[in-house]
This record gives structure tokens, sequence and C-alpha cells, in this order.
């Protein structure tokens, strides 16, 4: 009897994903092939040069870290190191609060009322673009005329206007806080999801056995919702790394480069005379492998060390049995 041969449809998922895989080619993986190779090369200027590896090819790579003229950092490290401090002094805060909201929108004994009303209003300023809300805060810290200044005179706190954007301290923290401001809501909504998934016997279990909120939370919910908070992070390490429309659109780098993160360094090499693409490229590598060091690093703190052991003790069995059967 002639077997009925099995209709096979994995020929069309191949067909739906070639639309992807073309845009991906073009606009994402040739891009960054592209810039990995003109980072070892000169192509600099608005007309470069026919396209050629450097002499030294790690050139480019190591006039990041060349100090100065007068003998301070390089730009480089100097955006390296204020992309590091923003985007721990916002973080901080951002995770914390995030989960401090996250427990108690979930907490079945603080019953909130308005939870929708209190989400959205926390949520909306994740909707507001990054380049608008820095040109909000602005206008509100604008000199000599600025509606905090008009505030502060009103109240007699200071007698002349204030130029907060002149100076590198409120700068900083203005930027620091426009990160926190806009980024809580979105790190608590997603962390509610991630609370709200862990099965409810769990919680129901812990009380019967006596635990307390604070037990609770440290011995129940944290530990549930570590691959969360594992995506939480590496997404804001990525998006703190690469931060550019908030210093850029509020205060250009400035004062004195205070918030001249890593993203702007790149762009001014790249878009501002003499147009040093190859420097820019370089620079760009190496904020991608920083990102990939730190997110392996992540990764491998917040592993789960049970499943871990687990899994070295089910290969040590499986080589085990396997030497065995060669034995025999």
């Amino acid at each position: 009897m002639r077997r009925k041969k099995l209709v096979t449809y994995s020929k069309y998922g191949y067909l739906f994903a070639i639309p992807f895989i073309v845009a991906f080619s073009i606009f994402t993986l040739y891009p960054i092939v592209y810039t990995l190779i003109i980072g070892f090369t000169n192509h600099a200027g608005i007309i470069p040069p026919k396209l050629a590896i450097l002499e030294d090819p790690l050139e480019n790579f190591k006039y990041l870290f060349k100090k100065t003229p007068s003998g301070k950092t390089s730009f480089f490290l100097r955006g390296l190191s204020n992309t590091a401090r923003i985007w721990v002094i916002n973080f901080i805060p951002q995770i914390s609060l995030a989960l401090i909201l996250a427990a108690w929108f979930t907490d079945n004994r603080v019953k909130v009322r308005g939870q929708g009303f209190f989400k959205v209003v926390f949520y909306l300023p994740n909707i507001i673009t990054a380049a608008t809300i820095a040109i909000l805060f602005r206008s509100l810290f604008g000199y000599p005329i600025g509606p905090i200044n008009d505030l502060l005179k009103s109240l007699h706190i200071v007698k002349d206007p204030f130029f907060f954007l002149n100076k590198i301290t409120p700068t900083r923290a203005i930027v620091e806080f426009i990160q926190f401001w806009q980024w809580y809501g979105s790190t608590m909504i997603t962390l509610i999801a991630a609370v709200i998934g862990i099965n409810p016997e769990i919680f129901e279990a812990s009380e019967i056995d006596g635990a307390n909120r604070m037990q609770k939370f440290f011995k129940i919910t944290l530990p549930c919702i570590r691959p969360i908070l594992l995506f939480t992070l590496v997404t804001s390490l990525i998006g703190g790394l690469s931060m550019f429309d908030i210093p850029m659109c509020l205060s250009a780098g400035g004062p004195q480069d205070s918030t001249m993160t890593v993203a702007i360094y790149i762009y001014n090499e790249a878009f501002s005379k003499p147009y040093k693409y190859n420097r820019a490229a370089a620079a760009s590598v190496i904020l991608f492998f920083i990102i990939i060091i730190c997110s392996s690093i992540l990764f491998y703190l917040l592993r789960d060390k049970d499943a871990a052991k687990l899994q070295k003790l089910k290969k040590a069995e499986l080589k085990k049995a396997r030497l065995e059967a060669k034995g025999a």
C-alpha cells in the first residue's frame, strides 16, 4: 500500500522570513560591518580619499585614548565616564521606585483605588519623545527668563536669575532626573507584569507559613522575577550607554563637556569638521563591545545558580554513563 505524502509547510516559513532577512541585511547588518571596516581606514572628510587600511590599523582606536594637548583625559574617555555616571545615578532610583510601586500595586492586602489612572500617569512620560522632554526642560530652566527662575524670584529665593544650564552640577542633575522620570513608569509596568505572572499559590503558602511582606518580597518576588529584572537591566544598560537626545537637546553636551556622552562624541566626530568618520566608527565599535561585555557580566551575575548546578550534574552523569559504556 502506497503511503500518502505528508504536506510540509516549512518552505512557507522561509518565504515569509525573506523580507525580514533582506531588510535586516541592508539596514542593520551592512551598516554594522561597514562601520567595523572603516574604523581601520583613512575614511574622513566630506569627500573622503580612496578607502585604504591605515599603516597602523589600530591608529583610530589608539587616538580615542590619547590625552588632549593640554594633558587632560581624552574626550572619548570623558564621554564614557559621563555616560556611566548619568546611567548609574538615574537607574538606581528608577529601578528602586519601580520595584516599590510594582509591589504596592500587586499586593492583595493593599487595594489601591484608581490603579489604572495611576499607572497611566506614571507611564505617561515614556510616551513623549526624549527630545521633546529635553526641549521642555530647557525652556523651564531658561535664562534669563524661564518658569523656574520666575518662581524662585517670586518666592524671593534668588534676586537675580540663575543660569542653571551654564553650571555643571545643575545640568547633570537635570539630565539624570529626566532619564529617571521618563523611564521609571515603563520599568514599573514591566515589573508589574512579571509579578502578576507568579503563581499566587506560592504567596498563599508563604502566608500560611507566617511570612511577612518583606520576606515575601525578598524571598519570593525578587527570585521569581529574576529573568525580567535581567531584561530590564540589559535594555536599560543599552539605552543608557547609547544616550544621545536628552543631553544633546538640553545642553549639547555642555557645560565644559560635563554631559557629553559617548553617542554625542561619536556624532561630533562624524558630523562636524573635519568629519572623522573613521574615528567615529572606532568609537562605535568600542561602545558595541563595552555593551556586550557589560551585558555578559549581568547575565552571569543574575543567572539561576540552582539551574546551573543541575545542568552541571546532568553533564557529569552523562559523561560518566558514556565512560561506563565505553568500558563495557
